[in-house]
Order: structure tokens, then C-alpha cells, then sequence
């Protein structure tokens, strides 16, 4: 991967929203719901799939805010994972990632196993699921943003007016047809159709699905094709990719990894896209096995200028993928970052992933082609080797440019598409150009457009006066993969592979994948696209079957999923069965899972069932049609690529739910079963001659085990116990299963009239201060209120996601309110009561069922400070009186289960003794212990503490903080004023609580360990059969507000010595503020919120610039702030990645970057500099051209070039030194951000945060209305106000540096329960970046 082009620091994070930065969360993501699993080693093998998983309800993560937050269709049983490895897979019409829910992130992307763009999808998808905990440590992963990208299909099309029951489509409002079905769909279908309706139906199921209207395709007379789509979210930006159809699967066998190669040094490279910094613009590049692909997100035009910027990227795209600078500096500059890449990725997850894929597709090249590359080839490659590649494969004709975004002059957009690229490629090459082929994009693999962010077939193709006598004799590869397959077919063969089996000393959990190979069937017609809503029909039954059938007891798995989807990057559909389970029970969780797939393939889904999924569907097509204008460029984009490279037909979300109702109304109960019951069948009839074969079984164990009371033993297992256990499976007897009765409510009318008699829920006064009871604030569109329970409120009206609602209730107190006696029960028990799910007299899966039905996603997350539950909901429905009943139900009868109690406990004490395993999460752990005291609540519960926990216990540490005063609810939405406030009354009025919270004064503060200490550098060491290494530097900082570990208020003391302002400057440097007082930024309360994310974006752009890019001591390196808001400290942390040899320099070159900021001052004339110097350049090397022209005499000639070189030596040490005018750009992003989110409901959601939390005072209005102001105002000398206040120097900063491998000088496998208290505290969070076998963002 390239690294992206911009600094990373998201705006709210870091000044608004009460999550915080925090350190790279580890490989072990612990996520448990129908959306993700406990942790799994190919955790980023799929991207979607069916899940079966044991934890419903209420479901939790172990994650951190800069991760993607993991989007869960609970409801239709799909699953998302961030970022994929060896498969890019959508499930069937599966749904789209959801990035962070409020938080803005960097571009961040992968070239090593990576299927798709790691981008985040911005759009918000209705995602339904009972709560999912997203539980969080403190050091959790910054950067794991390679998340998967399933952008929606919108199956859509204008559909042909035939009269087909039950699917009639209104024309005026396609997209608010309603999704109420009769009885006994499905089941009077047949017998109701007279044969001329039989046959106009066929008719209509053969026929073609409709294209996007607006989606422009053309093609150059040199071969290159283009798309262009209009698209007006973010407004006055667009994106532009240059996609080359060229990867690793292209390489020889002496070229593996030089695709990549290129992609770095043609990206880095280009002084053209150099030139786009500092304009708003970000870039990026990413390399897979069949494409290279370079993409620029830019403003339409910059506010210096006036003029357009898309000539400007589009000159740069032409640059970096067609005439690339192969100097041998950048060659040589690349071959270190890339080597150092390649050490930082080799995580076991990486070795895992690899193993899986090498099985799949042992027949293949794609088995033997990882992008990454081999290391030893990679150090042998010289300039003109990595030129032949790129001359062989880089060129028009074997490209397409994507267009998409603020666009509205198509002709003048093909105009400058062909000014800019017209002539390349062009000269001298005569011969016909090939066929366009059907699908042309062979990006990252999805099954069909799914129902959100569909976009466009074949309309509005062009051909650009293509001149058949003057074309290239170089043509694209029409067939991508140019690989074969041995497909699973019946009877497609005889011999069963045994299963393989990977054991490895750092695996820490069992699991098992069982694969099935088959051809693509691309979704063309009406009837593809039936077929397709079949297959997620009854696939969407199977993670409800095993929550059902295993509410009550402990299962012997941890996760069981499916998943059924195409991949356009390995051409071919794959079907893949994956268990994780203990390994002491992993027999039980093959019989069970096995059980499970046998049974819904033996008495398919149940008629209920049918209605349920396929209503649920329908909703949430209508609702994605809706938002047809609220679609983000980024995700159409990503959506069109995946299409084409499935040869799948591109619609709108508009057509989509036209299509999609239309071809509900003919499915049936028995064509759904029968269609599934084929994708099940190399499970369920496994062994039997007229089975599929699997293409594939892999299992993945660990080489010991910990048993209790015995320690770490070997574990065995051999090929013939795994195909015995699932032959036990097989021989198990099965029941059909049984309807489950599903509530339409879950407080009845006549209970709720009764609370409200006996609660009288009324409005109060916001604050003793005033007596009005209602302050709206017209600018900003905010409205607060206050309950008499004491529960304040805030919300704001947004039409901007149409019918769409979010919620967020936020619990003050968090990890920090443990009692020295209960440490890890707030977390335990946050994770209990997701595990359990019930509410009132309601069983998990009637809860489950309830916000499958009303389109709601509810998740769980418990923080240091804070414990949240945060709602997604449609208007449709009542939808939102839906959300608030659950709430309701959670805050007035939450059910807490024995169970539930010890699966929560178990899973974290299973959490808690694989950090050993990992050098990521072992580093961070000594770092933490020693910087924090050894504090717990910031660290992972040990198993003693855990062993203390009783189920009262946590009950009591969770509900304990459920208190009036205490909790605050924001909501965001398209409602109106009384639809949303008879909500409040009638669901949060009622309910009882408290009122003056006392808790707050009785917990511990946290304290930084007292200075100096000898645990200030620390070092650990881990066994391993390959080289890498991490370090992680840290030290103290402020909270956002101002305040200090050691009670110091700086926001008072600077504010004290505000800036004087002056007239002149006071109309666009000072805000009227709330109270009518006009402040400086040193007086506002977000000044350390707003100077310290700056000055975060500076500290990374010079980390990059020294660290990696000069000094080639990384690939990865990155800085963190972790601003608090209720506790009075915070911290930044410095991860960095490197190798055993590099990695002591690295962290040296750390630390001088971080202090340098005193010696090398940033200031507003950087850029005017770099400008100098770049002039400089450009003399000397006219000077350099004319010597060698007319110098004859040697010495003198080498006096010259001595100077010139001198001079070039210099400009380059201030260009690093300098780089760029670091402070403005820094602004500009930070700018660019906020601009792009503000229409997010989420977004508004995370600046609502603590509006009126008593824990954080000093949030008011202001803090949301003076944001752009605030950016705009802040000085170089604000900058540095700030960064005095980060403890920089040696009494203050702690290091620990990680090395793995053979020869790594002590083992850390002991249990972490022995160690010393105060030198490596126990139970540290995971860190790291091994979640996946994708390179990652440098910035």
C-alpha cells in the first residue's frame, strides 16, 4: 500500500465525542454477535457472512472508536468484519460495512491480500440487531480502517408494470410502496396462478434489470475507459480512481511482490500529486491480485483558487499510473518501506490467512501471488527490472477511470478526460482495440448490488469517436482471474481432501473452515436477483436457529457462521462454514454446528420465517431508497467497482426496491427451500457420493493448551478426529423447527397509560439558573430539555437521511467507578448484559426478532469513563417509538442470567491468557502497567479479579450508574418536534430513576506513576518462527478541557492571558457565543481540544516524513492523543512498527520528531519555504544539464557538482525538516473533515455528546456552534501552548519495544497472573495491528 497522502487526527474524537484515541488495539478483537464472532485467527478471511453466533441481543466488541464499528444485520443474519484478507466477500445482497458511527477517519488502504479499498463507508445502513457491546479498552486499535467495504447493491431497476400478486409498485413513490404481506405468502402462490400469469411471470423473471440512470460509461480512442456519476454527498468534492488491471497474479515467478513495488514507487513518487497537498485533497494506492488501483479524493475547487481541481488530479492519476518517475532513490526509498511492511504484517493472522488461502486455492496461482511479495526478490530488483513490468502492463487500454461526486458538466468532465489522457499511449501503436468486456473493474468482490448504494448498469455508454485506424495492439485481459478452478460441483469428483492442519505456538482458540467452490452466476435478470433473495432468506434463519436452540445453556462454540458470496478477485463463488470454539470443546462445536446446517438443509426455514426476513427486507430496501440522495460518493464508487468486476447489473436504490418488491411477490416457501438447501448440501451431505466436495477443510489450533489446575499442555488433534466429528454431526437426530411468536410491542398501551399516571412525566427546568424548560438554539438547530427523573435531553431535527434516527444514551462513570474489590465488573457486567438480552418477560430471541421487524441496531459499549448504548433506527413503522420501548425496557427491567454471567467471564479470562501470544498486546501491556501504576480499570481484569466477580456484583457496578442525573440521552433524526417529544415523555419520562448522583465523588482518580522510574524503557521478548518488531512510546497530556492528573486548570491560566483582538479581527476570528460574550480561543473551553488535534495532525506529518520516508526506519508509524473528558488526564501514545535491527533507531528517531518541535519551530511561512527550496532544486538541476553540456574540464566540473549536490542536500533536509506548511495543512484537513461530516446524523450525534452532562461542565452550545471558528483562529503560538503541555522529556516519556522471533532473548509465555504487581502489571489491552493480513495507514 501507499501511504495516504494526508495526516490522520479525526476531528470530533479528538475535541467532542466522549470516545478518545487510544493505542492500536490488538489482534483479538473480542466481537459477539449476529454481526461478529469472538475472537477467530482468520478473523479478516471473510468480510460478510451468515453468522450464527451465541450472543444476540446484546453483543459486544473489544474496539476502539478508530476502528470501524462493526455493522451487524442481526435481523438477516449478515455479518461484517473490518477489512478482508485472502476473500473480498459480500454476503447474499449483503450489507455494507458501517464505519465508526460518529467519528471521521483517514484514508486508509491495503495492497497485501487486500480485496478492496480500505475504506469506510460513510453511509449510515439500518443494521438491525438487539445490543451489540462494543466493550473497549484503553489501548485499542487506532488504525485498523482497512475495513471491508460492502457497499449496498441497490438491486434496482424501473420495473416492467406486470401485475404480479402481492408486488404491486406504485409509480409515483416506488420507493414508499408498502412491505405489508398477506398471510400465506408464498404458500397460495402456485395454486392461485392460471397459466397465462405462469407465463407472463416467467417472462418477466427472464428479464433484464434495468441500469443507472445516471451513470456515464466511455471509452478513449486509446483504449482507456471512464465512468462518470454524478453525486452531491459531500457536496464540492468527488473522487477519482484509476484502476490498472494489473496485479500479483500477473507476476512471474522472478517478479513476486514488483506489482507492489510499482504501486509504491509510481504513487510516492509523482511530484504532480505532490502538488494536490495541501489543498483538501487525500490519495492513496492499494495493490491486489488483479488490479493496482490509485485514487484521489479532492475538493472540486480550493478556496485560494477559483479554479477547477479535477484537471489537476486527473493530471496527477496520469502521471502516477502511466509515466512514472522509476528513479533509482525512490526505488531504493520504497524497497525499505516495503520490506519494512512485509516484517510488520507477518503476524500470525497474516500466516493463518495465508494457510487458509494456499487450501482454497492449491489448484491455482492465486495460492502462490500474495501482493505483499517475497523478500528475498524484493531486496534483488533494480530500476529497469520494475520498468519492464510496468511498460508490459501499464497502459490505457488495460485501465478504467472512475469518476464519481460534486460533478454536474458530464461533457466538460469527458472534455478533460481526454485532454488528460487522450494522447497517452497513443503514439505509433496501430491495431484494433478488444471487445469491452461485460464486467470491467476487477476490484473487490461482492456477490450482487446490494439494497444501499447500488448504482448503474450500462446507461449513458459512450465511445469517444474511437478511430478503428489509429488504436493500440495492447488490449486489457478480458477474463479476470486468469485462473482456474476446481469448482465443487456434484459429482465433480471422487477424492476427498483430508482436512489440513495448522498449529502454531501463537494461536490461541481453535477454529475450523470448510469450503465450497463454484462458478459466479452474475445478476443480470429479474430472476438472478430472485434467486439471490432466496438464498439470504433462508440463510438469514441459521444464526437465529442457534441462538434459539442455545439460549439457555453455555454452547460448546464460540462463533458458527456461514457465508455464501461471490469474489470477483478470485473468480468464483465461495461457500464457507467456520467454527471457532475453546479448543477443549472443539469436538462439540463441529457436531453442533454440523447439526445445525443439517437441519435447516433437511426442513428449510419455517413460514414464519419466510414472512419475517422477507418483510424485513423490503423495509429496509424502501428505507435505502429513501436516502437515494444521501449516498456518499466513496460508497458509490466502491459499489460500481464491485459490480462490474461481477459482471453483475448496476442499478439505483430506487430500482433496487422496485426490483426487489417485484420479484418478492413470486417467491415461495418451498423454491426458497429447495434453492438453499443446495448451498448447504456439501455440509450437510457430507461423505455422501453425490455431494459437492469441499474445495477445502483447514483447521487452525494452537500447539498448548491451558487447562486448569494442570497449566499449558499439548494439544493433539489429527485429520481423522476432525472428519470423525463431523460425521457425529451428521448421525445426530433433528426436529423441525418450531415457530417462534414474535411481539409487536414490548410495552403494552395500557401499561404504558398506567406508568404515566403514576410517574406524571413532565419537562423542568434545564438548570437552576434559568425556568425555561425548552432552550432551542436556532443556529445549530439543537434543542435541549430535562425530564423530571432528572435525565437531560438533546436532540435535533435533520432531514439530511431521510426517515432515519439515531440515539445515544450515555451513562456517566464507566471502568473508572470500579471498587479496588471489583475491578473488570463494569466491563463484565456490560458484557453479561449483552450476552443475556433480555428484557422484562421477553426471551433474547423475541428481543432479537423485535428489532429485526422494526429496523433497529442497539449497541453496547462500556468505556473508562463512560458506559453507552447507541440506537439506529427507521421512522417507518414506528420505528422510533420501537427504540425507545427497548430503551425503556433496559433502563426499567433488564434481566441479568447466570449464564450469560459466566460466558462474559469466560471469554474474558480466555482474552486475558492469549496476550501472551501476542507481541502487539504484550509491549502495550508492560507500557501501560508501568506508566499508569499498574492501574487495572485501564487494563484487561486478571483472573483473579475475575474469579472475585459474582453476578450481583457487576449487576450492581452497571445499574449502580443508571442514575437520573447521570445519564444524558441525545437523539438526531428525521422526526418532528412532537413526535419526538411525546417519545420522551412516554418511554424515558417514565422511567424511575434517582435523582443527585453521588458516585462520582467516590471513586480513586487515576495517577501516572511517579517520575523517574526504572520501568520508563522496557522490552519484550517473543518466540517466534519469523522476525518483527513494535514499540509503543507514551506520555502524560491533559484532558480535553484543560485539566491535569495533578489538578491544575490550564484552560484557566491561559485564558487569563487571552489574546487581544482586534476589530478588524474580530469579525472572523471571535463568535458570538451563547451568553452574548465574545471570546478568544484561549478563553473557549474547546481550546486544548481544538490546539491538540492540530498538533497532532503536524506530529504525524513529520513522523511520516522523517521516520519512514527519509529515514527508512519504518512503514507504519503513527501518533495518538487520548483526551478524556470526565477524568482530568489524558495521554498520547507513539506506535511504531519495524524490524528487530531497526527498530531501537526507529524509536530514537521517535522521540527526536516529538521533541523536535522546539528546535525546528513550525511556522506559517513552511510552504513559502518549501516553495524556495523546490525552486533551488529546479536551478541546480539546470546547473547539473549544463556542466555536463559544456564543462571540460574534470576537476572543475566536479568542484560544480560538489556545490550543486550540496545545495540539493540541503533543500532536502529543509523539505524534511519543513514539510510543507504542516500548520495550515493541518487546519485545512481538520476543516476539510468537518465539512464532509456535518450532515451525518451521526456525526451531530457525537457533537450532542455531554451537552448537558454535569461530569463535563465545561460543555456548552458554544462547543458545537464555534467550531469552524475555533480551527480558523488557532495560531502557531496556540499550537505550542499546547504542546507545553505534553510531557515530552525523559522523566516523563515510557517506551517498550517488542521483538519477535528465533532468537528473541526471553519468551514471555509464562502466565501473566505470576508477575510482579508494579513491574509487568497483568490483564493488558490487545495493540497491535495483526487483526488482518492487509498492510496498513502510515499516517
Amino acid at each position: 500500500m501507499a501511504a495516504s497522502a494526508s495526516a490522520s487526527t479525526s476531528l470530533i474524537p479528538l475535541h467532542l465525542h466522549h470516545h478518545r484515541r487510544r493505542l492500536p488495539q490488538s489482534t483479538s478483537t473480542i466481537t459477539t454477535s449476529s454481526s461478529s464472532s469472538f475472537p477467530r485467527f482468520p478473523s479478516r478471511f471473510r468480510n460478510n457472512r451468515f453468522l450464527l453466533s451465541t450472543s444476540l441481543p446484546f453483543s459486544s466488541s473489544i474496539q476502539s472508536e478508530r476502528r470501524l464499528h462493526k455493522a451487524v444485520h442481526s435481523g438477516l443474519g449478515l455479518r461484517t468484519n473490518g477489512g478482508d484478507a485472502l476473500k473480498h466477500y459480500t454476503s447474499i445482497l449483503g450489507e455494507p460495512v458501517k464505519q465508526s458511527l460518529f467519528l471521521p477517519h483517514h484514508s486508509c488502504t491495503s495492497c497485501c491480500l487486500a480485496s478492496s479499498k480500505k475504506r469506510r463507508t460513510s453511509h449510515a445502513r439500518f443494521i438491525p440487531g438487539a445490543f451489540l457491546d462494543k466493550s473497549s479498552f484503553q489501548l485499542s486499535k487506532n488504525k485498523l480502517h482497512h475495513t471491508s467495504i460492502t457497499s449496498d447493491c441497490a438491486i434496482t431497476s424501473h420495473v416492467k408494470r406486470v401485475q404480479l400478486p402481492h408486488a404491486t409498485v406504485g409509480p409515483d413513490e416506488p420507493h414508499a410502496a408498502s412491505t405489508t404481506w398477506p398471510d400465506g405468502i408464498g404458500e397460495k402462490q402456485d395454486s392461485s396462478l392460471f397459466d397465462s400469469e405462469l407465463e407472463q411471470i416467467e417472462g418477466f423473471l427472464n428479464s433484464e434489470l434495468p441500469s443507472h440512470p445516471k451513470l456515464h460509461r466511455g471509452q478513449l480512442k486509446n483504449g482507456l475507459r471512464y465512468l462518470i456519476l454524478p453525486n452531491k454527498v459531500p457536496p464540492n468534492r468527488f473522487e477519482a480512481h484509476m484502476e490498472v488491471h494489473a496485479g500479483s497474479i500477473d507476476e512471474e515467478d522472478d517478479e513476486q511482490g514488483i506489482a507492489h513495488m510499482i504501486e509504491h514507487v509510481a504513487f510516492l513518487g509523482s511530484k504532480k500529486r505532490e502538488k494536490l497537498l495541501g489543498t483538501g485533497a487525500r490519495s492513496n494506492a492499494y495493490t491486489d491480485f488483479h488490479h493496482t488501483v490509485f485514487h484521489i479524493h479532492a475538493p472540486t475547487s480550493t478556496k485560494d483558487s477559483n479554479g477547477d481541481l479535477l484537471p489537476v488530479v486527473l493530471d496527477a492519476l496520469d502521471e502516477i499510473a502511466f509515466h512514472p518517475k522509476f528513479l533509482s532513490s525512490r526505488v531504493e526509498k520504497e524497497r525499505r518501506a516495503i520490506l519494512s511492511e512485509l516484517q510488520m504484517m507477518n503476524t500470525i493472522e497474516y500466516r493463518v490467512d495465508c494457510q487458509l488461502l494456499q487450501h482454497l486455492h492449491s489448484e491455482n496461482k492465486l495460492s502462490k501471488r500474495f501482493p505483499i511479495g517475497l523478500e528475498e526478490q524484493i531486496k534483488k530488483w533494480d530500476a529497469d527490472k520494475i520498468r519492464k513490468f510496468h511498460e508490459r502492463w501499464y497502459f490505457p487500454a488495460n485501465a478504467t477511470l472512475y469518476i464519481v461526486g460534486d460533478i454536474d458538466n458530464i461533457p466538460k468532465t469527458v472534455s478533460q478526460i481526454e485532454a488528460v489522457f487522450g494522447q497517452t499511449g497513443v503514439e505509433n501503436e496501430k491495431s484494433t482495440v478488444a471487445t469491452p468486456s461485460s464486467a470491467f473493474g476487477a476490484m473487490a468482490s461482492f456477490l450482487v448490488p446490494k439494497f444501499s448504494v447500488g448504482l448503474g448498469g450500462n446507461s449513458s455508454e459512450r465511445s469517444a469517436n474511437i478511430d478503428q485506424s489509429k488504436v493500440l495492439n495492447k488490449e486489457r485481459q478480458a477474463v479476470r482471474p486468469p485462473v482456474k478452478h476446481n469448482f465443487s460441483l456434484p459429482g465433480s469428483g471422487t477424492d476427498l481432501k483430508p482436512p489440513q492442519i495448522f498449529q502454531h505456538e501463537l494461536l490461541q482458540n481453535f477454529s475450523i473452515n470448510m469450503f465450497c467452490k463454484i462458478p459466479v452466476n452474475k445478476v443480470r435478470t429479474y430472476g438472478d436477483l430472485r434467486n439471490v433473495l432466496m438464498k439470504r432468506i433462508f440463510l438469514s434463519a441459521l444464526h437465529f436457529r442457534i441462538n434459539t436452540r442455545y439460549k439457555s445453556s453455555n454452547p460448546p462454540f464460540t462463533s458458527v457462521e456461514l457465508d455464501h458470496s461471490d469474489s470477483g478477485r478470485e473468480g468464483c463463488t465461495v461457500t464457507t462454514l467456520t467454527i471457532t470454539a475453546e479448543p477443549k470443546n472443539w469436538q462439540s462445536a463441529i457436531r453442533v454446528a454440523v447439526q445445525e446446517v443439517r437441519r435447516l438443509k433437511e426442513f428449510g426455514v419455517t413460514q414464519g420465517e419466510l414472512t419475517r426476513y422477507l418483510d424485513a427486507l423490503l423495509k429496509d430496501s424502501e428505507h435505502l431508497a429513501a436516502m437515494i440522495d444521501n449516498v456518499s460518493s466513496v460508497d458509490n464508487l466502491d459499489f460500481i467497482m464491485e459490480s462490474d468486476a461481477l459482471g453483475h447489473k448496476v442499478m439505483d436504490q430506487r430500482q433496487g426496491h422496485e426490483s426487489l418488491f417485484a420479484v418478492a411477490g413470486t417467491v415461495t416457501l418451498e423454491e426458497v427451500n429447495s434453492v438453499g438447501a443446495k448451498v448447504l448440501e456439501f455440509v450437510a451431505d457430507f461423505g455422501k457420493p453425490t455431494a459437492p466436495l469441499p474445495a477445502a477443510i483447514v483447521a487452525c489450533v494452537p500447539r498448548k493448551v491451558h487447562i486448569e489446575g494442570t497449566g499449558e499442555t499439548e494439544f493433539r488433534i489429527s485429520s481423522t478426529e476432525i472428519t470423525d466429528a463431523m460425521k457425529a454431526g451428521l448421525n445426530q437426530p433433528i426436529e423441525p423447527e418450531p415457530e417462534l411468536e414474535v411481539p409487536k410491542e414490548l410495552i403494552q398501551s395500557s401499561t404504558l397509560e398506567e406508568l404515566k399516571m403514576q410517574r406524571t412525566p413532565a419537562f423542568i427546568p434545564i438548570s437552576p439558573e434559568t425556568n425555561a424548560t425548552k432552550l432551542y438554539d436556532e443556529e445549530t438547530g439543537i434543542t435541549r430539555r430535562r425530564l423530571t427523573n432528572g435525565i437531560p435531553v438533546n436532540y435535533k431535527i435533520s432531514k439530511t437521511e431521510t426517515q432515519s434516527g439515531v440515539m445515544r444514551l450515555i451513562v456517566g462513570g464507566g471502568r473508572a467507578a470500579e471498587s479496588s474489590d471489583s475491578r473488570g465488573s463494569v466491563i463484565v457486567g456490560v458484557r453479561t448484559l449483552s450476552e443475556g438480552g433480555r428484557v422484562g418477560n421477553f426471551s433474547r430471541e423475541q428481543v432479537e426478532l423485535f428489532c429485526v421487524n422494526h429496523l433497529i441496531n442497539c449497541s453496547l459499549e462500556s468505556t473508562e469513563e463512560f458506559i453507552s448504548m447507541e440506537f439506529r433506527f427507521t421512522l417507518r413503522d414506528n420505528g422510533m417509538r420501537a427504540a425507545f420501548q427497548l430503551l425503556h425496557m433496559v433502563l426499567e427491567h433488564s434481566v441479568w442470567v447466570d449464564d450469560a454471567f459466566d460466558r462474559a467471564r469466560q471469554l474474558y479470562l480466555s482474552y486475558y491468557r492469549s496476550i501472551p501470544k501476542s507481541l502487539e498486546r504484550s509491549t502495550a501491556h508492560k507500557l501501560m502497567v508501568a506508566m499508569l501504576d499498574g492501574d487495572e480499570r485501564f487494563i484487561e481484569p486478571t483472573p483473579k479479579s475475575l474469579e472475585n466477580l459474582t453476578l450481583q456484583s457487576v449487576k450492581d457496578a452497571v445499574m449502580s450508574q443508571f442514575v437520573g442525573d447521570n445519564m444524558e440521552v441525545s437523539i438526531v433524526g428525521d422526526f418532528t418536534e412532537e413526535e419526538i417529544e411525546s417519545c420522551i415523555l412516554d418511554y424515558l419520562g417514565t422511567a424511575q430513576a434517582e435523582r443527585d448522583h453521588k458516585g462520582e465523588q467516590e471513586f480513586s482518580p487515576p495517577l501516572f506513576r511517579p517520575s523517574p522510574s526504572d520501568l520508563q524503557s522496557q522490552e519484550v521478548f517473543l518466540k517466534d518462527t519469523d522476525e518483527r518488531a513494535c514499540a509503543y512510546i507514551a506520555g502524560p497530556a491533559p484532558n480535553r478541557w484543560g485539566f491535569t492528573v495533578d489538578g491544575q486548570d490550564l484552560l484557566g491560566t491561559i485564558s487569563n492571558d487571552a489574546l487581544t483582538i482586534n476589530d478588524d479581527q474580530s469579525k472572523s476570528v471571535v463568535p458570538q457565543t451563547e451568553g452574548g460574550l465574545r471570546k478568544s480561543l484561549r478563553g473557549h473551553p474547546l481550546f486544548f481540544g481544538i490546539t491538540m488535534g492540530l498538533l497532532a495532525e503536524i506530529i504525524n506529518s513529520r513522523l511520516f516524513t522523517t521516520v519512514r520516508d527519509s529515514l527508512g526506519l519504518t512503514y507504519d508509524v503513527s501518533f495518538e492523543l487520548n483526551l478524556f473528558d470526565r477524568l482530568k488526564l489524558g495521554w498520547y501514545v507513539i506506535s511504531v512498527t519495524s524490524t528487530p535491527g531497526k527498530v531501537h533507531k526507529a524509536v530514537d528517531a521517535c522521540k527526536n520528531v516529538l521533541r523536535g518541535l522546539h528546535s525546528n519551530k513550525i511556522t506559517e511561512r513552511e510552504l513559502d519555504r518549501v516553495s524556495f527550496l523546490n525552486m533551488c532544486i529546479y536551478m541546480c538541476v539546470c546547473v547539473c544539464v549544463y556542466i555536463h553540456l559544456s564543462c571540460f574540464k574534470s576537476q572543475l566540473r566536479r568542484m560544480i557538482l560538489y556545490a550543486v549536490l550540496t545545495v540539493l542536500f540541503l533543500a532536502d533536509y529543509y523539505k524534511l525538516m519543513f514539510p510543507f506548511d504542516s500548520y495550515l495543512l493541518a487546519k485545512r484537513t481538520l476543516l476539510m473533515r468537518h465539512e464532509a461530516e456535518i450532515k451525518s446524523n451521526a456525526y451531530w450525534l457525537g457533537l450532542l455528546a455531554h451537552l448537558q452532562a454535569s461530569s463535563v461542565p465545561r460543555k456548552d452550545i458554544s462547543c458545537i456552534k464555534d467550531l469552524t471558528f475555533l480551527y480558523d483562529a488557532a495560531t502557531v503560538e496556540d499550537i505550542y501552548l499546547a504542546y507545553e503541555q505534553l510531557k515530552v522529556d525523559e522523566n516523563n516519556l515510557y517506551s517498550c519495544i517488542g521483538i519477535a522471533g528465533a532468537q528473541a532473548g526471553q519468551e514471555i509465555a509464562a502466565p501473566l497472573e505470576v508477575e510482579e504487581v508494579g513491574d509487568t502489571y497483568p490483564g493488558v489491552i490487545p495493540v497491535g495491528r495483526g487483526l488482518s493480513t492487509m498492510t496498513r495507514p502510515t499516517t
